[in-house]
Protein backbone atom coordinates (compact mmCIF):
# COMPACT_ATOMS: atom_id res chain seq x y z
CA UNK A 1 0.00 0.00 0.00
CA UNK A 2 1.60 3.36 -1.04
CA UNK A 3 1.23 6.51 1.19
CA UNK A 4 0.62 9.92 -0.73
CA UNK A 5 0.40 12.91 1.62
CA UNK A 6 -1.82 16.32 0.14
CA UNK A 7 -1.01 19.61 0.25
CA UNK A 8 -3.70 22.21 -1.04
CA UNK A 9 -6.49 21.46 -2.85
CA UNK A 10 -5.70 18.97 -4.68
CA UNK A 11 -8.70 18.63 -7.55
CA UNK A 12 -11.06 15.31 -7.31
CA UNK A 13 -10.60 14.02 -10.38
CA UNK A 14 -6.69 13.91 -9.77
CA UNK A 15 -7.16 12.14 -6.59
CA UNK A 16 -9.84 10.15 -8.05
CA UNK A 17 -6.93 8.59 -10.41
CA UNK A 18 -5.70 6.34 -6.88
CA UNK A 19 -6.87 2.70 -6.75
CA UNK A 20 -7.84 2.93 -3.15
CA UNK A 21 -6.95 -1.00 -3.15
CA UNK A 22 -3.22 0.62 -3.77
CA UNK A 23 -3.20 3.93 -2.40
CA UNK A 24 -3.75 5.71 1.26
CA UNK A 25 -4.28 9.44 0.35
CA UNK A 26 -4.67 12.15 1.73
CA UNK A 27 -2.79 15.25 3.93
CA UNK A 28 -2.71 13.52 7.11
CA UNK A 29 -0.33 11.01 5.94
CA UNK A 30 2.81 9.97 7.73
CA UNK A 31 5.90 8.20 6.60
CA UNK A 32 4.90 9.54 3.17
CA UNK A 33 6.14 7.42 0.05
CA UNK A 34 4.92 10.57 -2.59
CA UNK A 35 3.97 14.36 -2.10
CA UNK A 36 1.30 15.49 -4.23
CA UNK A 37 1.05 19.03 -4.42
CA UNK A 38 0.45 23.02 -5.50
CA UNK A 39 1.74 25.56 -4.12
CA UNK A 40 2.77 24.26 -1.05
CA UNK A 41 6.53 25.95 0.17
CA UNK A 42 8.67 22.58 0.96
CA UNK A 43 11.86 24.71 1.43
CA UNK A 44 13.18 23.77 5.17
CA UNK A 45 10.41 21.04 5.71
CA UNK A 46 12.19 17.99 6.94
CA UNK A 47 12.56 14.97 4.11
CA UNK A 48 10.35 11.97 5.63
CA UNK A 49 12.92 8.86 4.83
CA UNK A 50 10.14 6.70 2.87
CA UNK A 51 9.59 10.11 0.55
CA UNK A 52 10.34 8.62 -3.15
CA UNK A 53 8.93 11.29 -5.14
CA UNK A 54 7.26 14.88 -5.31
CA UNK A 55 4.18 15.83 -8.15
CA UNK A 56 3.64 19.47 -8.23
CA UNK A 57 0.19 20.50 -10.22
CA UNK A 58 1.63 23.46 -11.98
CA UNK A 59 4.59 23.96 -14.16
CA UNK A 60 6.97 25.72 -11.80
CA UNK A 61 8.60 24.38 -9.02
CA UNK A 62 10.54 26.93 -7.29
CA UNK A 63 8.34 26.12 -4.17
CA UNK A 64 10.56 22.62 -3.53
CA UNK A 65 13.99 22.34 -3.14
CA UNK A 66 14.85 20.52 -6.21
CA UNK A 67 18.90 20.19 -5.31
CA UNK A 68 18.06 18.48 -1.86
CA UNK A 69 15.70 16.20 -2.86
CA UNK A 70 17.96 14.97 -6.33
CA UNK A 71 20.47 14.18 -3.58
CA UNK A 72 18.26 12.09 -1.84
CA UNK A 73 16.82 10.26 -4.61
CA UNK A 74 13.76 11.61 -4.70
CA UNK A 75 12.21 12.40 -8.60
CA UNK A 76 10.38 15.72 -8.24
CA UNK A 77 7.24 16.18 -10.82
CA UNK A 78 5.82 19.09 -12.50
CA UNK A 79 3.16 19.37 -15.11
CA UNK A 80 4.49 21.34 -18.43
CA UNK A 81 1.12 22.35 -20.73
CA UNK A 82 -1.51 20.79 -18.08
CA UNK A 83 -2.78 24.59 -17.47
CA UNK A 84 -0.96 25.85 -20.93
CA UNK A 85 -4.38 26.30 -22.11
CA UNK A 86 -6.03 28.49 -19.28
CA UNK A 87 -2.43 30.57 -18.93
CA UNK A 88 -3.30 31.31 -23.09
CA UNK A 89 -6.46 32.78 -22.78
CA UNK A 90 -5.67 34.96 -20.11
CA UNK A 91 -2.71 35.99 -22.45
CA UNK A 92 -5.15 36.82 -24.85
CA UNK A 93 -7.65 38.88 -22.18
CA UNK A 94 -4.64 41.02 -21.09
CA UNK A 95 -3.82 42.14 -24.40
CA UNK A 96 -7.33 43.10 -25.14
CA UNK A 97 -7.60 44.71 -22.03
CA UNK A 98 -4.12 46.34 -22.76
CA UNK A 99 -5.70 47.78 -26.36
CA UNK A 100 -9.45 48.62 -25.99
CA UNK A 101 -10.16 51.05 -22.75
CA UNK A 102 -11.72 48.53 -21.29
CA UNK A 103 -10.96 48.39 -17.59
CA UNK A 104 -11.57 52.16 -17.81
CA UNK A 105 -14.61 51.71 -20.19
CA UNK A 106 -16.30 49.61 -17.12
CA UNK A 107 -15.22 51.88 -13.82
CA UNK A 108 -16.99 54.93 -15.80
CA UNK A 109 -19.59 52.42 -16.44
CA UNK A 110 -20.45 51.38 -12.77
CA UNK A 111 -19.41 55.61 -11.66
CA UNK A 112 -23.06 56.37 -12.87
CA UNK A 113 -24.94 54.39 -10.84
CA UNK A 114 -26.77 57.12 -9.30
CA UNK A 115 -28.23 57.93 -12.28
CA UNK A 116 -31.95 56.88 -13.28
CA UNK A 117 -32.66 58.36 -16.39
CA UNK A 118 -31.90 56.27 -19.38
CA UNK A 119 -31.92 58.32 -21.95
CA UNK A 120 -29.68 61.24 -20.17
CA UNK A 121 -27.42 58.07 -19.30
CA UNK A 122 -26.96 56.90 -23.19
CA UNK A 123 -26.43 60.39 -24.43
CA UNK A 124 -23.34 60.94 -22.04
CA UNK A 125 -22.27 57.74 -22.91
CA UNK A 126 -22.19 58.33 -26.57
CA UNK A 127 -20.92 61.78 -25.85
CA UNK A 128 -18.03 60.30 -23.50
CA UNK A 129 -17.26 56.88 -25.24
CA UNK A 130 -14.49 58.52 -27.36
CA UNK A 131 -12.11 58.82 -24.91
CA UNK A 132 -12.49 54.55 -24.33
CA UNK A 133 -11.23 53.98 -28.20
CA UNK A 134 -8.59 51.54 -28.68
CA UNK A 135 -6.34 49.80 -31.37
CA UNK A 136 -7.30 46.11 -32.64
CA UNK A 137 -4.86 43.32 -32.31
CA UNK A 138 -4.89 42.45 -35.90
CA UNK A 139 -1.64 43.70 -38.26
CA UNK A 140 0.60 43.96 -34.79
CA UNK A 141 3.00 42.40 -33.62
CA UNK A 142 3.52 39.94 -30.72
CA UNK A 143 6.76 39.05 -29.19
CA UNK A 144 6.90 35.90 -27.67
CA UNK A 145 9.87 34.87 -25.53
CA UNK A 146 9.84 31.26 -24.59
CA UNK A 147 7.96 29.03 -26.96
CA UNK A 148 7.09 25.79 -25.02
CA UNK A 149 3.80 24.80 -23.86
CA UNK A 150 2.04 28.03 -23.59
CA UNK A 151 4.09 30.12 -26.12
CA UNK A 152 3.49 28.22 -28.83
CA UNK A 153 -0.24 28.33 -27.87
CA UNK A 154 -0.28 32.02 -27.65
CA UNK A 155 2.18 32.01 -30.98
CA UNK A 156 -1.11 29.91 -32.56
CA UNK A 157 -3.79 32.28 -31.15
CA UNK A 158 -2.13 35.36 -32.56
CA UNK A 159 -1.18 33.71 -35.73
CA UNK A 160 -5.30 33.32 -36.03
CA UNK A 161 -6.36 36.72 -35.14
CA UNK A 162 -4.02 37.70 -38.12
CA UNK A 163 -0.83 39.40 -35.84
CA UNK A 164 2.77 39.11 -36.74
CA UNK A 165 4.70 36.93 -34.62
CA UNK A 166 8.41 36.57 -33.40
CA UNK A 167 9.75 34.55 -31.06
CA UNK A 168 13.10 33.83 -29.34
CA UNK A 169 14.02 31.20 -27.13
CA UNK A 170 17.60 29.95 -27.06
CA UNK A 171 16.72 26.94 -25.28
CA UNK A 172 13.86 25.56 -26.81
CA UNK A 173 13.02 21.35 -27.46
CA UNK A 174 12.91 19.59 -30.79
CA UNK A 175 9.64 18.82 -29.19
CA UNK A 176 8.25 22.27 -29.12
CA UNK A 177 10.13 23.26 -32.00
CA UNK A 178 7.94 20.82 -34.34
CA UNK A 179 4.95 22.23 -32.73
CA UNK A 180 5.56 25.77 -33.84
CA UNK A 181 4.03 26.95 -37.08
CA UNK A 182 6.55 28.10 -39.76
CA UNK A 183 4.60 31.71 -40.11
CA UNK A 184 6.75 32.24 -36.34
CA UNK A 185 9.62 34.31 -37.38
CA UNK A 186 12.81 33.85 -35.29
CA UNK A 187 14.47 36.50 -33.38
CA UNK A 188 18.25 36.34 -32.81
CA UNK A 189 18.08 37.76 -29.41
CA UNK A 190 15.63 39.17 -26.87
CA UNK A 191 16.34 42.59 -27.73
CA UNK A 192 16.12 42.39 -31.39
CA UNK A 193 12.67 40.65 -30.64
CA UNK A 194 11.38 43.96 -28.44
CA UNK A 195 11.99 46.42 -30.67
CA UNK A 196 9.86 44.76 -33.49
CA UNK A 197 7.08 44.41 -31.02
CA UNK A 198 3.92 46.06 -30.48
CA UNK A 199 3.34 43.28 -27.62
CA UNK A 200 5.68 41.41 -25.72
CA UNK A 201 4.63 38.17 -23.71
CA UNK A 202 6.87 36.36 -21.84
CA UNK A 203 6.78 32.52 -20.85
CA UNK A 204 10.34 31.13 -19.32
CA UNK A 205 10.74 29.79 -16.45
CA UNK A 206 11.81 31.02 -13.36
CA UNK A 207 15.89 30.02 -13.04
CA UNK A 208 18.94 32.22 -12.63
CA UNK A 209 19.29 32.11 -16.28
CA UNK A 210 15.92 34.48 -16.85
CA UNK A 211 16.05 36.47 -13.54
CA UNK A 212 15.29 40.15 -14.07
CA UNK A 213 15.69 39.37 -18.02
CA UNK A 214 13.57 42.20 -18.68
CA UNK A 215 15.92 45.11 -17.55
CA UNK A 216 16.52 48.41 -18.13
CA UNK A 217 19.05 47.63 -21.03
CA UNK A 218 16.12 45.49 -22.55
CA UNK A 219 13.53 48.31 -22.34
CA UNK A 220 15.76 50.63 -23.91
CA UNK A 221 14.56 48.77 -27.17
CA UNK A 222 11.05 48.87 -26.86
CA UNK A 223 9.29 50.90 -29.22
CA UNK A 224 6.45 53.54 -28.34
CA UNK A 225 3.01 52.67 -26.82
CA UNK A 226 4.23 48.53 -27.38
CA UNK A 227 2.58 46.47 -24.36
CA UNK A 228 5.06 44.29 -21.58
CA UNK A 229 2.56 40.72 -20.53
CA UNK A 230 4.26 38.61 -17.69
CA UNK A 231 2.22 35.50 -17.12
CA UNK A 232 5.40 33.66 -16.70
CA UNK A 233 7.31 34.48 -13.21
CA UNK A 234 7.84 37.70 -11.50
CA UNK A 235 11.34 37.23 -11.02
CA UNK A 236 11.95 37.51 -14.96
CA UNK A 237 10.89 41.15 -14.65
CA UNK A 238 12.56 43.99 -13.36
CA UNK A 239 9.86 45.86 -11.42
CA UNK A 240 12.11 49.16 -11.42
CA UNK A 241 13.24 49.27 -14.98
CA UNK A 242 9.04 48.64 -15.91
CA UNK A 243 7.98 51.02 -13.72
CA UNK A 244 10.95 53.60 -15.37
CA UNK A 245 10.25 52.55 -18.85
CA UNK A 246 6.04 53.42 -18.32
CA UNK A 247 6.99 56.77 -16.70
CA UNK A 248 9.36 57.66 -19.53
CA UNK A 249 6.64 56.28 -21.89
CA UNK A 250 8.27 53.31 -23.75
CA UNK A 251 5.49 50.57 -22.51
CA UNK A 252 2.46 52.12 -22.21
CA UNK A 253 0.72 49.29 -20.55
CA UNK A 254 2.04 46.67 -18.16
CA UNK A 255 -0.11 43.17 -17.63
CA UNK A 256 0.98 41.15 -15.34
CA UNK A 257 0.01 38.01 -12.63
CA UNK A 258 2.55 39.33 -10.02
CA UNK A 259 1.41 42.40 -8.39
CA UNK A 260 4.08 44.36 -6.49
CA UNK A 261 3.68 47.29 -4.31
CA UNK A 262 5.03 49.22 -6.61
CA UNK A 263 3.12 48.23 -9.62
CA UNK A 264 -0.31 49.13 -7.90
CA UNK A 265 -2.60 52.68 -7.98
CA UNK A 266 -1.17 52.83 -11.73
CA UNK A 267 -3.92 53.52 -14.95
CA UNK A 268 -0.85 51.70 -16.73
CA UNK A 269 -0.84 48.62 -15.06
CA UNK A 270 -3.00 45.81 -15.05
CA UNK A 271 -2.01 43.23 -12.11
CA UNK A 272 -4.05 40.17 -11.31
CA UNK A 273 -3.56 38.01 -8.59
CA UNK A 274 -1.70 35.27 -9.92
CA UNK A 275 -4.91 33.98 -11.72
CA UNK A 276 -3.35 32.25 -14.94
CA UNK A 277 -3.88 28.95 -13.97
CA UNK A 278 -7.14 28.94 -11.93
CA UNK A 279 -9.67 27.68 -13.86
CA UNK A 280 -11.49 24.07 -12.99
CA UNK A 281 -10.14 22.68 -16.13
CA UNK A 282 -6.79 23.60 -15.53
CA UNK A 283 -6.94 22.62 -11.75
CA UNK A 284 -8.06 19.13 -13.03
CA UNK A 285 -5.80 18.57 -15.77
CA UNK A 286 -3.00 19.34 -13.84
CA UNK A 287 -4.22 17.01 -11.05
CA UNK A 288 -4.95 14.27 -13.17
CA UNK A 289 -1.18 14.43 -15.12
CA UNK A 290 0.45 15.54 -11.54
CA UNK A 291 -1.54 11.67 -9.99
CA UNK A 292 -1.20 9.77 -13.33
CA UNK A 293 3.02 9.90 -13.57
CA UNK A 294 3.37 9.28 -9.72
CA UNK A 295 1.15 6.05 -10.06
CA UNK A 296 3.47 4.97 -13.08
CA UNK A 297 6.58 6.16 -11.12
CA UNK A 298 5.71 3.99 -8.00
CA UNK A 299 3.95 0.88 -9.36
CA UNK A 300 6.63 0.57 -12.75
CA UNK A 301 9.15 2.91 -11.93
CA UNK A 302 9.07 5.07 -15.32
CA UNK A 303 9.95 8.72 -14.84
CA UNK A 304 7.96 11.55 -17.07
CA UNK A 305 8.37 14.67 -16.77
CA UNK A 306 10.66 15.02 -14.08
CA UNK A 307 12.83 17.99 -13.62
CA UNK A 308 15.54 16.61 -11.69
CA UNK A 309 15.48 13.14 -13.23
CA UNK A 310 15.74 11.65 -16.89
CA UNK A 311 12.61 10.85 -18.70
CA UNK A 312 12.93 6.89 -18.83
CA UNK A 313 10.38 4.20 -19.35
CA UNK A 314 10.15 0.65 -19.70
CA UNK A 315 7.47 -2.07 -20.43
CA UNK A 316 6.96 -4.27 -18.01
CA UNK A 317 8.89 -7.77 -19.18
CA UNK A 318 8.40 -9.68 -15.67
CA UNK A 319 6.77 -9.14 -12.28
CA UNK A 320 10.10 -8.47 -10.69
CA UNK A 321 11.62 -5.00 -11.33
CA UNK A 322 14.47 -3.15 -10.20
CA UNK A 323 14.84 0.50 -10.18
CA UNK A 324 18.35 2.72 -9.45
CA UNK A 325 19.76 6.10 -9.79
CA UNK A 326 23.28 6.29 -9.15
CA UNK A 327 25.99 8.79 -9.96
CA UNK A 328 26.84 9.52 -13.36
CA UNK A 329 30.21 7.38 -13.68
CA UNK A 330 31.56 4.81 -15.42
CA UNK A 331 31.59 1.11 -14.06
CA UNK A 332 28.25 1.46 -12.06
CA UNK A 333 25.98 -0.25 -14.30
CA UNK A 334 28.75 -2.87 -14.79
CA UNK A 335 29.09 -3.89 -11.11
CA UNK A 336 25.40 -3.96 -10.75
CA UNK A 337 24.99 -6.73 -13.22
CA UNK A 338 28.04 -8.77 -12.10
CA UNK A 339 26.36 -8.94 -8.64
CA UNK A 340 23.20 -10.25 -10.07
CA UNK A 341 25.00 -12.37 -12.47
CA UNK A 342 26.49 -14.34 -9.32
CA UNK A 343 23.52 -14.44 -8.10
CA UNK A 344 22.16 -16.25 -10.96
CA UNK A 345 19.17 -13.91 -11.67
CA UNK A 346 17.86 -13.56 -15.06
CA UNK A 347 17.90 -9.73 -16.24
CA UNK A 348 14.62 -9.44 -19.21
CA UNK A 349 15.19 -6.42 -20.34
CA UNK A 350 17.07 -2.68 -19.20
CA UNK A 351 16.90 0.61 -19.88
CA UNK A 352 19.62 3.16 -18.73
CA UNK A 353 18.98 7.06 -19.04
CA UNK A 354 21.13 10.29 -17.37
CA UNK A 355 20.55 13.51 -17.22
CA UNK A 356 23.48 15.68 -15.62
CA UNK A 357 25.30 14.13 -12.50
CA UNK A 358 22.10 11.96 -12.27
CA UNK A 359 21.96 8.49 -14.00
CA UNK A 360 18.63 5.94 -13.64
CA UNK A 361 18.18 2.86 -14.54
CA UNK A 362 15.32 -0.22 -14.98
CA UNK A 363 15.95 -3.40 -15.21
CA UNK A 364 13.36 -6.31 -15.43
CA UNK A 365 14.38 -9.52 -13.99
CA UNK A 366 13.04 -12.76 -13.52
CA UNK A 367 12.63 -14.27 -10.53
CA UNK A 368 11.94 -12.65 -6.76
CA UNK A 369 15.74 -11.18 -6.44
CA UNK A 370 18.09 -12.84 -2.82
CA UNK A 371 18.05 -10.15 -0.01
CA UNK A 372 22.05 -10.96 -0.07
CA UNK A 373 21.71 -9.64 -3.50
CA UNK A 374 19.50 -6.54 -2.73
CA UNK A 375 21.99 -5.81 0.27
CA UNK A 376 25.05 -5.97 -2.14
CA UNK A 377 23.96 -3.58 -4.48
CA UNK A 378 22.70 -0.87 -1.61
CA UNK A 379 26.71 -1.40 -0.43
CA UNK A 380 27.15 -0.16 -4.12
CA UNK A 381 29.25 3.42 -4.04
CA UNK A 382 27.52 6.02 -6.30
CA UNK A 383 24.38 4.35 -6.17
CA UNK A 384 21.43 5.15 -4.12
CA UNK A 385 17.74 5.11 -4.62
CA UNK A 386 17.34 1.13 -5.12
CA UNK A 387 13.64 -0.31 -5.23
CA UNK A 388 12.81 -3.28 -5.62
CA UNK A 389 9.04 -3.71 -7.20
CA UNK A 390 7.21 -7.12 -7.56
CA UNK A 391 3.96 -8.55 -8.44
CA UNK A 392 4.36 -11.83 -8.73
Amino acid sequence: MFKVKTYNAISEVGLARFDEAKYTVGDDETSPDALLLRSQKLHGMDVPESLMAVARAGAGVNNIPVDEYTAKGVVVFNTPGANANSVKELVLAGMLLASRGIVPGLAYSQSLADMDDATAMNALLEKQKKQFAGSELRGKTLGVVGLGAIGSLVADTALALDMDVIGYDPAISVEAAWRLQSRVQRAENINALIARSDYITLHVPAIDATKDMINSEALSNAKPGSVLLNFARGGVVDTAAVVASLDGGALSTYVCDFPEPGLLGRSDVLAMPHIGASTREAEENCARMAADQLIDYLENGNIKNSVNFPAIAMRRESCCRLTFANTNVAGVLGDVLSIIKRFEVNVADMVNKSRGDVAYNILDIDSDPPAAMIEELRALPHLYALRVICDC
